[in-house]
């Protein structure tokens, strides 16, 4: 612990002054911890698990400790000799910090059991307390949404005519990571733009391609620009996928000691276990939790939907969507119009 506190005493900006900070994605799995920067899409850190060595949480901070990559000479490709062990400090601000120190410690466990697994070193004590991977097992992972984007009949072509100049009128968003084809979402249409008048999309369909182009992981930024350079076109094809802007979730949860493997804040899923019961039941980042187990949650309190996610046993139903549709349909955001 004394080590995490002077790692926070290092980086704290002297008395008067703002602490400089950025917004970041943490993805947590069995072989990696990655932080993307939210705005940006990049990849900010990316430590192999095993190269993890310390993690704590002080209220509402977590530090992580990471060894630096061994370096190794080009030519030999072997360890340079005398070469010091370095670590690299991170600093993260999240009032779910304990959920998250968790969840990082759960990926160890899990992590270690297949190792022993794999080594043929079967302990039933520890097997016991770590049948976690049974419980995965008995999650089911949304089929109906993966058949829907592997069928070449549920996607369909939209011509979309429209003045040259005249932009298509749309608002488009990230499906979420945790999605099961990761692509943007038409989250508004300006009432009388050209994607509207169409009458053939929806909100809430997922662009799989615009004119050709594949639309499928790239980021929001690329995915924006492109909708822009049709602009100066007469004719707009979209290849997309009707979907509900409402994501239907469902988590199998057999007693309060396994973690669902997710943290809230406001609201909104902000990291995500990758491999957990989660993800596997349909989670996904940067979407807001509309219901809980039939009841809504869009007024309620964050530490109240705390509360009901730690709690909840058995079949947990949730529902969800896209943050930024979410402020869009209930006024919170103005929709700019692209």
């Amino acid at each position: 612990m004394m080590q995490a506190q002077e790692a926070v005493s290092r980086i704290k900006a002297p008395e008067g002054e703002n602490q400089p900070s950025t917004e970041v994605d943490l993805f947590i799995s069995t072989e990696k911890i990655m932080v993307l920067n939210t705005d940006l899409q990049e990849i900010m850190m990316d430590h192999s698990l095993r190269t993890i060595s310390y993690i704590a949480d002080i209220g509402d901070l977590i530090v992580i400790m990471a060894r630096r990559r061994v370096m190794t000479d080009e030519k030999s490709g072997k360890v340079v000799v005398g070469q010091q062990a370095k670590m690299i400090c991170h600093v993260f601000e999240s009032e779910e910090s304990q959920l998250v120190a968790q969840s990082i410690g759960q990926a160890f466990q899990v992590a270690y059991v297949e190792f022993l697994k794999a080594n043929g070193i079967e302990d039933p004590n520890i097997l016991r307390e770590m049948d976690y991977q049974e419980v995965l097992n008995s999650q089911e992972i949304p089929g109906e949404e993966l058949s829907m984007f592997a069928s070449k009949e549920q996607q369909k072509e939209v011509i979309v005519p429209k003045q040259r100049a005249e932009i298509l009128g749309v608002v488009i968003v990230e499906s979420g990571w945790g999605s099961m084809l990761p692509t943007v979402v038409i989250a508004n249409m300006s009432p009388t733009g050209a994607a509207a008048r169409c009458g053939q999309l929806n909100i809430g369909d997922q662009i799989i391609s615009l004119n050709g182009v594949s639309l499928v992981g790239l980021p929001l930024s690329n995915c924006q620009n492109y909708v822009k350079a049709c602009k100066n076109q007469t004719v707009v094809k979209f290849t997309v996928v009707s979907c509900p802007p409402v994501v239907e979730v469902k988590i199998r949860r057999p007693d309060t000691k396994y973690q669902l493997g997710f943290s809230v804040q406001n609201g909104t899923i902000c990291s995500l276990l990758r491999g957990g019961i989660a993800e596997r039941g349909g989670v996904r980042v940067g979407h807001r939790i509309i219901e809980i187990n039939g009841n809504s949650v869009v007024a309620v309190p964050h530490d109240r939907i705390v509360n009901l996610l730690a709690t909840s046993i058995g079949e947990i139903h949730m529902k969800t969507m896209p943050t930024s549709m979410f402020r869009l349909l209930t006024g919170q955001e103005l929709p700019i119009y692209i």
